[in-house]
């Protein structure tokens, strides 16, 4: 079974568009696993989300992002971690098409799947089990740790799973511990350079391999549209997901 793991496309649609014209000209894939903050930091809000659910072969998890504007639209408080992007996450709410509020409502924090004899965990990244149910607002995702096998298993703990994907952490990690494979593809949608990265895995018998890759395509439009669709916190948001390119261009 070979499948794509993405995840963390913060609302970047030609990143998007690039990774999953990759994926459907490979034509090996079965099957697409999303893990989380579709939406925020990027302004493409409704575009991403209309490619992602016009699709039958992907599943999606929530991320803090994801759940955050939703608790914005339903008038729920906003998570006490997030101050410095309440403006933005009531930009995007704003924004947001109604035909997907129900549908992001709708869709799950954690998928565990057995594949080919393997045991998958997709999450977005580590909850406490006290936490598995929270509200966004209780901050159930944990801190987030540097990437090491060590991290990793202090992090996740001992699980009976053989691979966990997640993302949240915008850099690539991927680990083989004794017992489990940790692998986040690095944020889709968010980078110091033109590319989109993600995952193929194929798990066979015994067996997981994992193949780390990324999409190049042009970023100019979408990095350009932050300034003409006036989106809040915009400065910060070029320079700390997406390096700063357009100064770079000067």
């Amino acid at each position: 079974m070979k499948f794509a793991v993405i995840t963390d496309i913060h609302g970047n649609a030609p990143a998007l568009v690039a990774v999953l014209n990759e994926i459907d000209k490979r034509k090996d894939i079965k099957y697409i696993y999303c893990l989380g903050d579709m939406i925020a930091i990027g302004p493409d809000t409704n575009a991403v989300l209309e490619l992602l659910f016009s699709r039958d072969d992907i599943s999606m998890i929530t991320g803090n992002h994801d759940e955050a504007v939703l608790a914005t639209i339903k008038d729920e408080p906003h998570p006490l971690s997030h101050p410095h992007v309440k403006e933005h996450h009531e930009w995007i709410a704003e924004g947001i098409h109604e035909k997907f509020i129900d549908k992001l409502d709708e869709l799950p924090r954690f998928i565990r799947k057995d594949i080919s004899g393997q045991s998958v965990l997709f999450t977005h990244y580590h909850v406490e089990s006290n936490k598995v149910d929270a509200h966004i607002s209780e901050d159930p995702f944990a801190p987030i740790v540097e990437p090491s096998p060590g991290n990793m298993e202090a992090l996740f703990g001992p699980q009976d799973v053989d691979l966990i994907c997640f993302g949240h952490h915008h850099p690539v990690h991927f680990f083989i511990g004794d017992r489990t494979t940790y692998l986040n593809p690095g944020s889709l949608g968010c980078a110091e350079d033109s590319v989109a990265r993600y995952a193929v895995v194929t798990i066979e018998v015994n067996d997981i391999q994992v193949e780390l890759l990324e999409a190049e395509y042009d970023n100019t439009g979408f990095l350009m549209s932050y300034e003409a669709l006036n989106v809040p916190t915009r400065d910060f948001i070029l320079k700390a997901f997406h390096g700063d390119q357009l100064k770079g261009d000067e």
